[in-house]
């Protein structure tokens, strides 16, 4: 009886969340003197995730899956979870995970609990932790049914590497159909997406138009960071609205979050809460963000910006 753990990837490579969710199982299966099952739709490489505490790999090649549907995915990681006798069954909390699971526990009578942010307290009864509130507290929870699903909050257990080696089997489901006929999907290339980002480099409309992006870009290909956006940006067109971040838009769990020239909405803050260090530059002492920051510079961003971003370089090329 196996942790059953579904590990996503993005055109064939894997997110850094499936290699989370894999020490997360990992941990879970030593608690319960198990061992951990991955289910991988549509991903090369698989045997990476041996590396990471899994001891048996089940691949789904489908085309019919190529692009993400919440059904076909659940009834994938459903049948798996029946293959294998899964009771417990470990996903991420990314829109897609957060969107598929309350299908997968439906098909699967099971319990879910999301935005989970330690290993189980205890196996009999699993009992979580869980952030609540938009992260403003935490909440403790069993999870009675026989059947659970944990969704792991976003680096809140971080990557775990192990010493092992995954056997691999080829895995084919039956997919229904969905109903959902996806014409185009249009991604963005080459830049690192917010959801993996370890750092978000965000601004609002302090920046006074787009045309003065260009040094929030350049600070995060120094930093290796997403690029994000308060709301008010991507309303007035100056930022594609898959840049927004907050309680509206993306949610941001990332190591670092740095806001350039944004107040502070209680919707944002709401948004980016379960970052683990914020930093704000804002030419208004007043504003709300600094109550929320670990670090805050009043200044003006156009000297503060460039300044950092000129003492980073300096910084990497003594490395």
């Amino acid at each position: 009886m196996s942790v059953l753990v579904y590990t996503e990837s993005e055109q064939g490579t894997f997110k850094k969340t499936a290699f989370e969710v894999a020490s997360y199982a990992k941990a879970v299966a030593d608690q319960m003197g198990s061992t951990v099952t991955a289910i991988t739709i549509n991903a090369s490489n698989s045997s990476e995730l041996g590396s990471y505490g899994v001891d048996k790999v089940l691949n789904v090649s489908n085309e019919s899956l190529k692009s993400f549907n919440a059904k076909g995915y659940a009834d994938a990681i459903k049948q798996a979870a029946d293959k294998e006798n899964a009771k417990v069954i470990i996903v991420s909390s990314s829109a897609d995970s957060k969107y598929l699971a309350p299908l997968l526990a439906v098909g699967l009578n099971a319990g879910y609990a999301s935005n989970v942010v330690e290993v189980p307290s205890s196996i009999a009864p699993l009992t979580v932790k869980r952030s609540a509130f938009t992260n403003k507290a935490f909440e403790v929870s069993q999870i009675n049914t026989d059947i659970k699903i944990i969704g792991v909050s976003n680096n809140s257990f971080g990557l775990v590497e192990s010493n092992g080696n995954a056997s691999a089997e080829v895995f084919t489901p039956t997919i229904s159909n969905a109903g959902v006929t996806i014409q185009s999907v249009d991604k963005a290339t080459n830049k690192v997406s917010i959801a993996d980002a370890d750092i978000v480099v965000s601004a609002g409309r302090g920046l006074k138009g787009p045309e003065n992006w260009g040094m929030v870009e350049e600070l995060a290909d120094v930093l290796g960071a997403a690029t994000a956006c308060s709301k008010p940006v991507s309303d007035l067109g100056w930022r594609p609205h898959s840049e927004h971040v907050g309680q509206t838009g993306k949610p941001v769990a990332s190591n670092l979050y740095i806001a350039i020239g944004i107040s502070g909405a209680i919707q944002h803050l709401a948004g980016i809460n379960a970052s683990k260090v914020k930093v704000v530059i804002n030419t208004d002492a007043e504003a709300p963000f600094f109550k929320a920051a670990d670090y805050g510079v009043v200044g003006d961003a156009f000297e503060v910006v460039p300044t950092l971003i000129e003492k980073l370089k300096t910084f990497k090329a003594q490395q």
